[in-house]
């Protein structure tokens, strides 16, 4: 999926001050993505969205919090969110090239992922398929994460599930700069 406009048309510069000012922050100096754009072009769209926004140092790790937004993202078939977040995000969250490529083609048990990163994994894929974890799947995340972590994970499932229908829905054209699904 890559065409080239969005369904809902970016704001285009020059920004409103307000605007450019929320974009600086958050962009550290890189233009704004298209999703950005978009949603910034519906000021109460614009307002929600960075309200609800999770990328603040929270409960987990940050190898955690890009493996929950990676795995999500992937289920969802959105290329956009997940080759932004594995452009920006996989280095600094020290995510090996398996490690990314299995966020998109393996599952909880793929080998490269620790015990702790499975029962992320395996929450994540439950959470995606039946929207909510069974004994054994929250028994298993527990064993690893506290509460407050176990709820940033379904915070961040649930954004980025909505992220993705954004991204998905409006047919986003994809980040020049951004990473790809891998195919094999």
């Amino acid at each position: 999926m890559s065409p080239v406009a969005s369904r809902i048309a970016p704001l285009e510069p020059p920004y409103p001050p307000e605007v450019q000012s929320q974009f600086d922050r958050i962009m550290r100096g890189a233009p704004p993505l298209m999703l950005f754009r978009v949603m910034a072009g519906q000021p109460r769209a614009w307002e929600k969205s960075r309200a609800g926004s999770l990328l603040d140092p929270g409960p987990l790790s940050l190898r955690a919090r890009e493996i929950v937004i990676d795995r999500t993202t992937a289920l969802n078939g959105c290329e956009y969110e997940w080759g932004v977040h594995v452009t920006i995000f996989a280095g600094p969250a020290r995510l090996t090239e398996d490690e990314v490529r299995a966020t998109v083609l393996g599952d909880a048990k793929s080998s490269c992922w620790s015990p702790a990163e499975q029962a992320l994994i395996a929450a994540v894929d439950a959470l995606h398929h039946r929207a909510t974890l069974d004994d054994a799947e929250f028994a298993a995340l527990s064993a690893q994460y506290d509460d407050a972590q176990i709820l940033e994970i379904m915070l961040l499932c649930g954004f980025y599930r909505t992220v993705s229908y954004l991204a998905n829905g409006l047919r986003l054209p994809l980040e020049e700069t951004a990473a790809r699904f891998p195919t094999q």
